[in-house]
């Protein structure tokens, strides 16, 4: 296991990690650098759950602001996360590594629905799981589908794969001063309003005894470290 603390996590990326330098879509080199870092811990014994969310394609709340009804919105999303899926479990097997998608929806023959004792083989045999098509309900982000997905399959943590290292106390990117947090209660992270995720799957990590890394995605080393127990590069709250 090389001195992982977990021995199952919930990984979400943003769908933004897959365009890379590309202003929409895919950049296969990204794709790669992200199928590598996980194949690596994979490689080690890991067993990983993977949810990705689809700001590459389709933001349901932008559409929302320019005039859409949210519900369809969303449902746009929650098809972008789908395509996502997909071109994860592409590049997986192109690297060697076994990877389904279970979709919220079930959209034969691109998904299969949501089976909790399949997904539960699969990492067992050590293949990624991919969960797609959010929580199948509009109103509800990939951050709290990561939560739910890491809840049913007995996940020991749900790592958020971000650009920076961890949680702060505003976008370090617009403001150099803000504080960076190595730790947090899930009760301050909801009362202080950090946007890093929303306040629903604060809440429900909470109420379950999971916790919550925030890390920085982009670090080559990063995910390894995060899972030896280093927090160097994010932040833990619990």
């Amino acid at each position: 296991m090389s001195n992982y603390k977990y021995k199952r996590i919930l990984l979400k990326i943003s769908g933004e990690s897959l365009k890379g330098s590309e202003e929409h879509g895919y950049q296969a080199a990204a794709v790669e650098a992200i199928v590598e870092k996980i194949r690596k811990v994979i490689d080690n014994g890991m067993e990983v759950a993977l949810v990705c969310g689809a700001g590459n394609i389709w933001r349901g709340v932008n559409g929302a602001s320019g005039g859409m009804n949210r519900a369809n919105a969303d449902y746009m999303g929650m098809l972008g996360t789908v395509m996502n899926a997909l071109c994860l479990r592409d590049f997986f097997e192109r690297a060697g590594v076994e990877a389904i998608v279970q979709c919220s929806v079930p959209m034969p023959p691109i998904a299969k629905g949501i089976d909790r004792v399949e997904a539960n083989k699969a990492l067992e045999a050590g293949k990624v799981v991919i969960f797609a098509g959010g929580t199948g309900c509009p109103f509800f982000t990939t951050d709290t589908t990561a939560v739910l997905r890491a809840l049913e399959n007995d996940c020991e943590a749900v790592l958020k794969a971000t650009k920076v290292d961890g949680i702060y106390s505003a976008d370090p990117f617009k403001y150099p001063d803000a504080e960076r947090y190595t730790e947090l209660s899930f009760d301050d992270a909801i009362s202080k309003q950090l946007k890093v995720m929303d306040a629903s799957a604060f809440s429900m990590c909470r109420d379950n005894n999971l916790p919550i890394i925030v890390f920085n995605f982009a670090d080559e080393e990063g995910l390894d470290g995060i899972l030896r127990g280093d927090n160097s590069a994010g932040t833990i709250v619990y």
